[in-house]
């Protein structure tokens, strides 16, 4: 449920930037009460982890570059606490898929959904989104893009989404 409430937020949230109305190009489920703040009052706290696995319902099969990989790396690290790589852990898995899918014969591209899927479940440790994290992982995507951007839906959008359904519940709740 946490997941969903993330997607549908940070489908709210690529909406607003790209200057579409609250009418527009929005499911059902975002035109209700799921989508306004009050209704987030009793709810837990969004995880790293959450956050994460949500990037596979926004921007799920888009090919993991580099990034990607580090913007996962940022975020594992910030919900372990541990400042090495885990072996096996989401952000080694996004960083050997970052380096495959850069290859300019690989037709079949590992996709963001194949690394995150379950990732709330992979971290061995996780803890709630905070606006801090949020910087840390949008810093890590858009120094790692030769673009200077982030994707919209994807990793460092759904940890903000993440941070401001946080900051809203906290606020809500005092």
């Amino acid at each position: 449920m946490d997941v969903l409430r993330v997607a549908e937020n940070v489908k709210i949230l690529v909406n607003a930037l790209r200057g579409v109305s609250d009418g527009e190009s929005r499911s059902d489920c975002e035109k209700g009460p799921a989508a306004t703040p009050s209704a987030y009052k009793e709810l837990s706290p969004i995880t790293l982890g959450v956050a994460l696995q949500a990037t596979v319902l926004t921007a799920g099969q888009k090919a993991v570059d580099q990034s990607d990989a580090a913007a996962i790396q940022a975020a594992e690290v910030r919900a372990t606490g541990q400042t090495n790589i885990m072996p096996g852990g989401l952000a080694a898995t996004a960083q050997s898929a970052a380096q495959f899918n850069a290859k300019p014969t690989t037709r079949e591209k590992t996709t963001l959904a194949d690394v995150l899927s379950e990732a709330a479940a992979k971290l061995p440790k996780d803890r709630p989104v905070t606006r801090q994290d949020a910087e840390g992982v949008m810093g890590a995507e858009l120094r790692n893009n030769p673009n200077i951007s982030t994707y919209p839906g994807g990793v460092a959008a759904s940890v903000v989404a993440a941070a401001r359904i946080n900051q809203s519940n906290e606020q809500l709740s005092k």
